[in-house]
């Protein structure tokens, strides 16, 4: 059977009081309209200022820019209706966490239990990427070469400068809040799916976890669905910048599967080594420099990802995902959410002016786009 490389994309909102500008915890009250709009699309999460969505299982990327859509503006206006306003960015500029409510869900309350004030304070919002990978051996091997470019798609959705009211002076300071958790992080790399099989095996068995749902690395098999899930990325604020990255993602599966299917090898590095490129990419950004290990010397970021998308070029047709990835190349030239957040702050000194920023700018993109149309326009 040919494989299919479906598409899943998760985004993850904040909740904004108009006013306020703040982080808001009132998520019980759009959860109920937002399953009569979505169904199981919409989710509640372990904040009460955060609604999170998940697109269909799509065919293509084309597709999933439709659902993603979709899902925004449906979120966007039943937001408007109870007089908020949502936001898609990895940190809110001056909000605190501690001053936000933790849902009742079972899960959450067992989660706070066991990681106290880890999970409270992990107040920060994320986009994950799934693609479909059903053959488990496959999707180890693909996994391990996948590491490689994890730095690079983090460079192209940086979306976190500021934390408490400060700006941190790193781009993605999500990954530096999210990392206190234990499981987070590059992973390293198996030989083999058995090999990943008995090391999960064994911490459920030293009741390190109770199931795979408790491995958060930035790239894993999903421990239910059939998928690579790629969790490195912070939240582009841009809704054309999370299909432009997702494309992406999918374009390294698929090459990556075509590769190893003909036998041919792709070098694998230690962790330690792709670490360096990870600190680079959330402290610089698109703006700084990655490690080629291949050439074992500092490259602009900007020209690895250029790089990268001539590697993947022989499938994106295949794909369908050529004008998707065109995407990239705009963010490359325009900049992330982080440096657009970053120029406001400069030119206002003003955080709130920040969030306004924000607010339009996640839903620029579907405003401007004809084919996405308000999902609950008789509420």
């Amino acid at each position: 059977m040919e494989q299919k490389f479906t598409i899943g994309i998760e985004e993850e909102y904040q909740i904004i009081d108009p006013e306020s500008r703040d982080l808001i915890s009132r998520a019980p009250e759009l959860y109920e309209p937002a399953k009569d709009a979505l169904g199981e699309k919409a989710k509640p999460e372990m904040h009460q200022c955060m609604i999170e969505i998940g697109t269909e299982i799509c065919q293509d990327i084309q597709q999933a820019k439709r659902d993603l859509f979709f899902c925004r503006t449906t979120m966007d206006q039943l937001a408007r209706d109870k007089d908020l306003r949502i936001v898609a960015a990895s940190t809110h500029p001056f909000g605190h966490w501690a001053d936000q409510k933790i849902s009742e869900h079972e899960r959450y309350v067992k989660l706070v239990e066991d990681m106290q004030v880890l999970s409270r304070s992990l107040l920060i919002f994320g986009m994950h990427v799934h693609v479909a990978m059903e053959d488990r051996e496959m999707a180890i091997h693909i996994s391990n070469a996948a590491r490689y470019f994890l730095p690079h798609l983090l460079t192209l959705s940086t979306s976190s400068p500021f934390w408490r009211g400060i700006d941190t002076g790193l781009k993605s300071y999500r990954c530096e809040i999210f990392k206190k958790y234990p499981r987070t992080e590059l992973p390293d790399y198996f030989s083999s799916y058995s090999e990943y099989d008995n090391f999960l095996k064994l911490l459920i068995k030293t009741n390190c976890i109770d199931d795979g749902k408790k491995i958060w690395w930035d790239l894993r098999l999903h421990p239910v669905y059939p998928t690579l899930e790629f969790r490195i990325c912070d939240i582009p604020t841009r809704a054309e910048d999370s299909i432009a990255i997702a494309a992406l993602v999918q374009a390294i599966v698929c090459k990556l599967y075509r590769l190893i299917k003909k036998n041919l090898g792709f070098r694998l590095y230690r962790r330690a080594l792709l670490q360096e490129n990870k600190w680079r990419a959330l402290r610089y950004g698109i703006e700084g420099k990655l490690i080629d290990f291949g050439k074992q010397e500092e490259v602009p970021a900007k020209e690895l990802i250029a790089e990268l998308l001539e590697f993947v070029d022989d499938v994106v047709d295949d794909l369908g995902s050529r004008e998707a990835l065109a995407g990239v190349y705009k963010i490359l030239e325009r900049g992330t959410s982080a440096e657009g957040q970053l120029q406001v702050y400069r030119e206002t000194n003003d955080l709130k002016a920040v969030v306004d920023h924000l607010i339009e700018e996640t839903m620029v993109d579907c405003h401007n786009n004809a084919a996405s149309k308000p999902a609950v326009a008789t509420l």
